[in-house]
């Protein structure tokens, strides 16, 4: 089982290396996903082009990533799905609905990470967003921002955890 991470809107498939190299750490089979710039829904083909089989793998990213990957796990179920740093809404505008309409079509595991800081998930709004997904788990991070960096161990250390559960089939 792979696991495959995509970037943020602002990164590049190797700002997602510290995720994968410490996953690899862990024994985890890890792979980067690039993506192009631009609109979420336009970027799921690309996603899909760069994952073996969609359905033995866990897909997920960070922030732009993420959002992509649950576009993708909404059209086909991966094995699960990992959202670090979901970019729920923009900054300043707690609007949130759009961004998760499609969260019931996910059937798959999911684990979400974030910060409790981060200006694109206020918890509160997070927490009743993920009511609308059928197997999820909420990891979340005080004074952590937009991004796991602070806290990197601890999250691929869950993220790991995540895999093998799914791995032996709980």
């Amino acid at each position: 089982m792979i696991v495959y991470l995509a970037h943020g809107a602002s990164g590049t498939a190797d700002s997602m290396l510290p995720h994968v190299e410490g996953l690899r750490r862990r024994d985890i089979a890890a792979e980067t996903v690039a993506l192009p710039v631009g609109r979420a829904d336009r970027a799921v083909n690309a996603y899909r082009e760069q994952v073996d089989v969609i359905s033995g793998a866990i897909i997920g990213g960070h922030s732009f990533g993420g959002r992509v990957a649950s576009l993708l796990a909404a059209e086909e179920p991966p094995r699960g799905l990992i959202l670090l740093s979901y970019p729920l809404h923009p900054p300043g505008k707690p609007a949130w609905e759009s961004r998760v309409d499609h969260w019931p079509k996910i059937d798959c595991p999911v684990l979400l990470l974030s910060g409790e800081a981060d200006p694109f998930a206020r918890i509160d709004l997070l927490r009743q967003a993920i009511s609308t997904l059928k197997h999820a788990e909420l990891v979340t991070y005080p004074k952590v921002r937009h991004g796991l960096k602070p806290v990197l161990d601890d999250a691929l250390d869950r993220v790991a955890r995540f895999v093998d559960r799914l791995a032996d089939g709980s």
